[in-house]
C-alpha cells in the first residue's frame, strides 16, 4: 500500500472514531437537557489548545474529559443536577465522577506532579497519597501534620473511600474511581503543562487553570525571546547523556529538546546515528570522545542514589575522560544536573514543580547557554563549579496553604 493512502486511510478512521464519540456524547446532552431544560454549563470553560493527549467536551449538566493516552471518557457531572444521583458508569471505556470532587488521592508512588493541585489550590481536599516521595514542601507539611493520609496502594478498601483516586501508571489494576493523569506523555514542555486544565475541570476551577496556564505560556514565549535576541556566530552544543550499565546514551525525549531550541541552543542529537555507546568497548569510547569535542553544554541524566556524592569526578570516572583539553564543556564548567531541588536524596522537582512550570526550566537553560551570572537556577546545578543540591523539607513551607500557589513569573524584556 502506498504512503499516501495508507495516510488517508488513517485520516477516515479517525474521523469516523470521532463521529461516533460526538453522537455518544449528543446522547447524554439530550436526555440530560430533557431533565432540565433551562440548565446551561456551569463555571467557567477551558479550551485546550496545547495539549494532544486530552480534550474536554462541555454539556449542559456535565463534561466530558476524553483521554488520548488510556482511551477512556471521564463523564464529570454536577452535583446539584438530578443526573448526578441516578448516573453511574464504570466500563472498561467510560468512567463518571460527581463535581467539585469532595476529596482525592494520589499515587505519588510514582513522581506525580502534585504542584499542579498547589497551583490549582486544592490541596486541601486532597485527602490520601500512597508515599511522602514529593517534591513539595508543602505537601510534606500537610503529611507531617496528618491532613494528608499516607495509604496503601495495595489495598484497594483504602483507596474506596476517595471522589478520585489520581494515577500517573496506568500498567496497574485501575478501579471505578482512578483518573489517569497523563502530563508526562506529552511531546513538549507547554503541552505539559496545559494538563492544569485537565485537573480544573474536576475542580469546576477552569477559570483558576486558564489563568494559570495563560501566566506559565506567555512567560515562556517572552523567555524565548531572550536568546534570539543574543549576537552569536553559532548556537551552543547540548548533549543530553544518561549512564547506565555500562552504556552511555543521548536522550530522544522531545520536551527535553525543544527546551534545547526555545533556550537558543541545538541538540547534538541531530548531527549523530549512533545514540549509545559502551565504554567497555575502544572503538565506542573514541566515537564518544569525539562526539563530545564538539560539545558546548553536557546535561549529565544518570540516575544516582546518592545525589550529593555525585561529583564531577564520578561523571568523568563513567565517561573515561582523562585528557581534559580537547572538551569545552570541561573548560567552560558546564556540566549540569537536573537533580538541584531533591526530596529525601532520591525525589526530584524535575518531575513535579518543572513539569507545571516549565518557564523556570527554560530560563535556567537560557542562563546555561548564555551566562549572565545574574540569574540563580531553580531545577539545574553545576557539577563542573561544585554547586550542591537544595533538600526540600517540610519547614520550607512558609506559605498558607489554603490559598493557590501563583506561579513565578520571571522578567522577560
Amino acid at each position: 500500500m502506498s504512503r499516501g493512502c495508507s495516510y488517508w486511510i488513517q485520516r477516515l478512521l479517525m474521523a469516523a472514531w470521532l463521529l461516533s464519540w460526538k453522537k455518544w456524547l449528543s446522547a447524554i446532552d439530550i436526555g440530560a437537557a430533557a431533565a432540565a431544560p433551562n440548565v446551561k454549563p456551569q463555571g467557567n470553560i477551558s479550551k485546550v489548545e496545547d495539549a494532544q493527549n486530552y480534550h474536554i467536551y462541555y454539556g449542559q449538566t456535565f463534561k466530558v474529559i476524553k483521554n488520548g493516552i488510556d482511551g477512556k471518557s471521564y463523564l464529570l457531572i454536577q452535583s446539584d443536577t438530578r443526573m448526578a444521583g441516578r448516573t453511574k458508569y464504570c466500563t472498561p471505556r467510560i468512567k463518571s465522577f460527581v463535581i467539585p470532587l469532595s476529596n482525592f488521592s494520589v499515587d505519588t508512588t510514582t513522581s506525580f506532579p502534585v504542584s499542579f493541585f498547589e497551583l490549582l489550590g486544592v490541596v486541601g481536599s486532597m485527602k490520601g497519597m500512597t508515599s511522602n516521595t514529593v517534591a513539595s514542601e508543602c505537601v510534606l507539611k500537610m503529611v507531617e501534620g496528618g491532613e494528608i493520609s499516607l495509604i496503601n496502594a495495595s489495598e484497594p478498601q483504602q483507596l474506596a473511600p476517595f471522589a478520585a483516586h489520581f494515577v500517573s501508571n496506568l500498567d496497574h489494576f485501575q478501579a471505578c474511581n482512578f483518573a489517569n493523569f497523563a502530563a508526562t506523555g506529552e511531546d513538549s514542555p507547554l503541552q505539559r503543562a496545559e494538563w492544569i486544565k485537565f485537573l480544573g475541570a474536576f475542580a469546576n476551577l477552569e477559570k483558576r487553570a486558564n489563568q494559570v496556564y495563560k501566566a506559565v505560556k506567555d512567560n515562556y514565549l517572552c523567555l524565548i525571546k531572550v536568546p534570539e535576541a543574543k549576537e552569536k556566530a553559532f548556537k551552543p552544543i547540548v548533549a543530553w547523556m544518561e549512564y547506565q550499565n555500562g552504556i552511555w546514551s543521548f536522550t530522544k525525549e522531545l520536551y527535553k529538546l525543544k527546551y534545547v531550541e526555545d533556550a537558543g541552543g541545538e541538540n547534538v542529537d541531530a548531527s549523530i546515528n549512533k545514540i549509545t555507546y559502551n565504554i567497555s568497548n575502544p572503538d565506542d569510547i573514541e566515537d564518544l570522545h569525539a562526539i563530545l569535542c564538539t560539545v558546548d553544554v553536557v546535561i549529565d541524566e544518570t540516575y544516582s542514589w546518592d545525589a550529593i556524592g555525585y561529583n564531577t569526578t564520578t561523571f568523568l570516572q563513567n565517561i573515561n575522560i582523562e585528557d581534559h583539553s580537547c572538551f569545552g564543556f570541561l573548560t567552560n564548567q558546564s556540566i549540569w544536573r537536573y537533580d538541584k531541588r531533591i526530596h529525601n536524596l532520591t525525589t526530584l522537582d524535575w518531575f513535579d514543580g518543572a513539569v507545571s512550570q516549565p518557564q523556570l526550566v527554560l530560563a535556567d537553560l537560557i542562563e546555561i547557554l548564555f551566562p549572565t551570572g545574574n540569574y540563580n537556577t531553580t531545577h539545574f546545578r553545576n557539577l563542573a563549579k561544585g554547586e550542591g543540591v537544595v533538600s526540600i523539607e517540610p519547614n520550607m513551607c512558609q506559605r498558607d496553604m489554603s490559598t493557590p500557589l501563583d506561579p513565578t513569573i520571571l522578567p522577560c524584556p
